[in-house]
């Protein structure tokens, strides 16, 4: 029930890359640009004393966001974790409601009342990020199982939404993933959970934290399909969300994907990041998924250098826009304390 997707030679694996236009392609890279660069800007504005709190950045892990979340479509439900804006943003919240929510600005996509761990955006069906780990598996089920109850006792005739479920390697030791994994699979609910397995857990390395240490091999005992695939790749990703999105779409049940990737930065932009080796670092680095992609599509003649640049400049300009916004935008006002609490009367 379970197979392994990983270490794919990115690019001459036809197999992976056939079915991928050259818009997909480059969707796929301005779409993981974006990530990599809102958070080096998150990083400066944090240092500048712009934002408060704990901040959790995704630096490395973009292959893994931008390859599943760009297969979604827009009915589709993401539930993530503490380092979620990445993910937000590939699910098309805006760049300047997610900056100016890390600002604590009132046009922030929480009202400024969430900050970094908690961006929610009911328009996008981004069901939010959570603080504490495993928070947002049960949301997950729960978002999947009102899916499957439109369909089948209110008889909507519209195909399946799926929900899709971030969490990452230290999650997996935890009681709701396991009574997750049961309930998915026992209802056949249409969720993908997605392990993104970037080797530690603060400052706990994952195989000196588990007695298995290949997560998707957990998913056997539920009977559920679990996947291995190289996090660093988008395409290979790309590859795994497509099967796993078309299975819950028809109504075939979960899938377990366990992505190997890596986080660029410390646990949080408090972290002096001390525990892990140069060594480690620099093999992973190498590995960078953003590079990868660029090589590929250059050495394929898929497009040219200066289209490549010219996106570049356009995702630096956004991110430059997002922030004028945040440092515009208005403080939430004192008599607004307890608003948002509630459900509120539209009237």
């Amino acid at each position: 029930m379970y197979e392994q997707v990983n270490n794919i030679n990115l690019p001459t694996d036809s197999s992976i890359v056939s079915n991928i236009s050259r818009d997909k392609l480059l969707t796929l890279y301005q779409d993981m640009l974006l990530g990599r660069n809102f958070e080096d800007m998150c990083a400066q504005m944090y240092y500048r004393g712009k934002m408060f709190g704990f901040v959790h950045l995704y630096n490395g892990q973009e292959a893994v966001s931008s390859g599943i979340i760009k297969e979604l479509d827009s009915q589709d439900y993401v539930c993530s974790t503490y380092r979620d804006h990445v993910h937000a943003l590939s699910k098309g919240v805006s760049a300047k409601s997610v900056m100016a929510e890390l600002f604590g600005k009132e046009t922030g996509c929480s009202h400024g009342r969430g900050g970094s761990m908690h961006i929610f955006s009911a328009k996008h069906n981004f069901l939010g990020g959570f603080a504490f780990i495993g928070e947002g598996i049960p949301i997950a089920i729960g978002s999947a199982f009102q899916s499957i109850y439109k369909k089948q006792i209110l008889q909507k005739n519209n195909l399946l939404s799926v929900t899709v479920c971030f969490f990452g390697d230290g999650t997996t030791n935890n009681g709701q993933f396991f009574e997750c994994l049961n309930m998915a699979v026992l209802w056949k609910l249409p969720v993908i959970f997605v392990v993104e397995n970037n080797q530690w857990a603060i400052g706990m390395a994952h195989h000196r934290a588990t007695s298995s240490p290949e997560i998707y091999k957990k998913a056997q005992a539920f009977g559920l399909q679990g996947i291995e695939v190289d996090g660093m790749d988008v395409l290979a990703v790309n590859s795994v969300a497509k099967k796993a999105i078309a299975r819950a779409r028809l109504g075939e049940g979960p899938t377990l994907i366990e992505a190997l990737t890596y986080r660029f930065r410390g646990h949080s932009l408090a972290d002096p990041d001390e525990l892990r080796s140069r060594e480690e670092k620099s093999a992973w680095l190498a590995r960078d998924p953003i590079k990868r992609l660029k090589k590929y599509i250059i050495e394929n003649s898929i497009s040219s250098l200066d289209d490549l640049n010219n996106i570049e400049v356009t995702v630096k300009k956004y991110i430059d826009d997002s922030i004028n916004f945040a440092l515009s935008s208005p403080e939430p006002q004192i008599k607004d304390l307890k608003r948002y609490l509630f459900v509120e009367d539209d009237e």
